[in-house]
């Protein structure tokens, strides 16, 4: 079974995914580390991005993200690599590359994927498809607090980021075509995780 989570930055995507995973005892696919590790090799490299995500070797072992063998897992959370994320994800090139990764990793067994295209993309027949939001506002505070920012500086470039995201040819502001959306504005973890779960228990 592969359970697809979308929705915006701050929507709680990556905690939720980590959590429900835990919860039903399912492999966590992180497809936006694998953007940040892009991100992070394309801006040392002076080829263009998509060499750059054709040729990554981008593995996940023990919560560990690594990049070519490299652990990277602090490196890509670093400030400034969202934003180089965000960008080579607007390139085709690099979408085509880590879309086809993406889907060959799940292609066998139970996966908690989450991104921005999941349910549209790269796993369209995904069991169950979520599509996470929440107020822009607490969006920014989220991160800000994450990452030890300012709230304001997170929302402007929030902003600029959701736009980025719902360009060239991409529109991942909007839920897939099939999922259940969930507002996390007003819920705690654990009800966000149990709304998944209920939804993963009602397809098997």
């Amino acid at each position: 079974m592969v359970i697809a989570i979308d929705g915006p930055a701050g929507a709680g995507k990556s905690t939720v995914a980590r959590a429900v995973a835990e919860r039903l005892g399912f492999t966590y696919l992180d497809t936006g580390a694998m953007y940040r590790c892009v991100g992070l090799a394309a801006r040392d490299s002076e080829e263009p991005a998509g060499v750059v995500a054709s040729r990554a070797n981008i593995a996940f072992h023990d919560h560990a993200v690594l990049l070519d063998g490299e652990d990277v897992t602090a490196a890509i959370r670093r400030p400034g690599v969202s934003d180089l994320a965000s960008q080579v994800a607007a390139d085709p090139e690099v979408r085509k590359a880590l879309v086809a990764k993406q889907q060959e990793i799940v292609a066998t067994g139970n996966w908690v994927a989450e991104g921005r295209d999941i349910g549209t993309v790269v796993a369209p027949d995904a069991a169950v498809k979520v599509f996470l939001h929440a107020d822009p506002e607490v969006r920014a505070e989220r991160r800000a607090s994450q990452l030890n920012l300012d709230v304001q500086d997170v929302l402007a470039k929030q902003r600029v980021r959701d736009e980025r995201d719902n360009t060239e040819g991409r529109s991942t502001l909007e839920a897939p075509p099939g999922s259940d959306q969930v507002d996390t504005t007003n819920l705690t973890l654990d009800e966000v995780v149990d709304a998944i779960a209920a939804l993963a228990e009602a397809k098997r």
